[in-house]
């Protein structure tokens, strides 16, 4: 074997592709302590943003880890409460703790938090190194897989545990690894560009005219970004990339507005194409975000989709190469997240015949419009388009098993903390809320893998406590609900650590009192404080 071709052996997971999916998952893997190595077609970032901004489940699980002040916008980013579904329009805060979405940054910016984080942790990022391909089917054996690369310095082969695509629509991860991805061709075609120096009226949520529909928001003092979809556009065979020409002349055609003599930053077009991966795990080979799912940019889910994808996956992924748990727990990944993205795929197919089918859709347009007004509707809707209201299929009755454990301040012996605060090591957490030793003793095993807070939630005024009459919560990395019981003892608490933690350690902690955010502590000396 030649110099070049010797693998090198220094990492436990390759994510190739350095977008907002990839770079949160090598930040989640070390975060669970895997070594995980990026690499990344293009030499430099583009600066361009097709995304601009988030969900609001997004923005909670970068509150999970903190990241929420890097973004420049102080501890909360400025949020839309008000946005719409197929362009009808209506108040996303009619559901507790939802909105349209952080608005106004762009995923450039989004990149660069990530890449300053992923890398701070210890991620290894390699710009300009290029998969070309694997060997024999992306798994080279049973303990690891193994690809090739082109670097500006020549070909090389990476070896690691496991290999995850998060290379877009076009992966050439999922190609090599054999994995299908049905789904339906593209019927449309809608334009995109940034334009400088012309002050257009807003239309930040889309304005049906009588040819189409078009978008304006601002990005900054004199640039605007503009979408157009005219009715009846359809792709075109050749693949040649669009000009602002036809922008102009689309923008015109729909609204009247010349626009044709000004700047640009950047023209690009897009589709409705609708694809999803047939299975997002094939042996140690993982998809995750465009590369598993692609859809018509419906509401600004896509990027978060895919950062969500990663946050389900990267606890998961480094418990197991940490051999703290199973190898069927990646299982779970594709079991969570297929369904997510199946659900995705439908609704903005959906929003697409209601916001852009043009005048046959006048009727369904109408009836949208009628439905919306009842508050159970816009309740649906808010948390279907802000992924609030996902729910994994986890075995047990309590109604908050599988969904996402809202942000909660806690009160306990040495002051306030939150759920959100307590997830930001990316562990396990058990909320005691019942002060019960019972409960305490029986997580003491995975004290390397769960936090343990006796603790009680600081009373709402303002919704339903979904906390209400809980003895105790186990919650996992990703901020989802466990395991729940509303009775003292912990009923199951073990049989649900094994299944998500895997096997106990050894030894406990010195007592099996475990108190104020999971330290170990003693009756006569009071926990140090958070």
């Amino acid at each position: 074997m030649t110099p070049e071709e010797e693998p090198v052996r220094d990492t436990d997971v390759i994510v190739v592709g350095a977008g907002p999916t990839g770079l949160t998952l090598a930040g989640e893997l070390r975060l669970g302590g895997a070594r995980v190595t990026v690499v990344e077609r293009l030499a430099a970032p583009t600066g361009q943003s097709r995304g601009l901004g988030f969900t609001a489940r997004a923005m909670e699980a970068f509150d999970q880890r903190g990241l929420l002040p890097r973004f420049g916008q102080g501890e909360t980013p400025d949020i839309s409460p008000v946005g719409h579904f197929g362009g009808v329009r209506f108040d996303y805060t009619v559901l507790p703790g939802a909105h349209f979405g952080a608005r106004g940054i762009p995923q450039s910016l989004t990149e660069s938090v990530l890449e300053t984080w992923a890398a701070g942790l210890g991620a290894v990022i390699h710009r300009g190194w290029e998969f070309t391909r694997s060997h024999r089917g992306a798994g080279s054996d049973d303990s690891a897989v193994e690809i090739t690369v082109r670097t500006p310095e020549g070909t090389r082969r990476l070896r690691a545990a496991y290999l995850v695509g998060a290379d877009g629509g076009h992966s050439p991860v999922r190609a090599a690894a054999g994995i299908d991805f049905p789904g339906t061709p593209a019927s449309r075609v809608m334009y995109l560009a940034d334009v400088v120096g012309r002050s257009l009226r807003p239309r930040p949520l889309g304005e049906r005219l009588e040819h189409g529909m078009v978008m304006a928001a601002p990005l900054s003092d004199g640039v605007d970004r503009i979408i157009v979809c005219p009715d009846g556009a359809t792709p075109g065979e050749d693949a040649a990339p669009v000009t602002f020409a036809e922008v102009a002349d689309a923008w015109l055609r729909l609204t009247g507005e010349d626009i044709a003599d000004a700047g640009t930053q950047w023209v690009s077009s897009f589709t409705d194409a609708t694809r999803q991966a047939s299975t997002y795990r094939r042996g140690r080979v993982l998809l995750a975000g465009d590369a598993a799912h692609v859809h018509l940019p419906a509401g600004g889910q896509g990027m978060s989709t895919g950062i969500l994808d990663a946050v389900n996956l990267g606890w998961k992924l480094a418990a197991v190469i940490r051999g703290t748990a199973p190898g069927t727990l990646l299982d779970t990944y594709h079991d969570e997240r297929h369904p997510v993205g199946a659900r995705l795929l439908a609704n903005t197919r959906a929003q697409g015949t209601v916001f852009l089918g043009g005048r046959d859709s006048d009727p369904l347009r109408a009836l949208f419009a009628e439905l919306i007004e009842y508050d159970d509707v816009k309740r649906h809707l808010a948390g279907l388009v802000s992924g609030l209201d996902t729910r994994y299929d986890l075995d047990g009755d309590h109604p908050l098993l599988g969904r996402r454990v809202a942000p909660r301040v806690l009160v306990g012996p040495e002051g306030e903390t939150s759920t959100t605060r307590l997830l930001r090591p990316a562990r396990g957490v058990l909320l005691d809320l019942a002060d019960d030793p019972a409960v305490r003793a029986a997580v003491a095993p995975w004290h390397d893998r769960v936090t343990v807070t006796t603790a009680t939630p600081k009373p709402l005024d303002d919704r339903d406590d979904e906390l209400a009459g809980l003895a105790a919560l186990l919650v996992r990395p990703d901020g989802h609900a466990a395991w729940a019981s509303a009775a003292a003892g912990g009923e199951g608490l073990s049989a649900a650590l094994h299944h998500w933690f895997g096997p106990p350690a050894r030894p406990a902690p010195p007592t099996g009192d475990v108190g104020w955010l999971g330290r170990p502590h003693h009756p006569t000396r009071k926990a140090d404080p958070a």
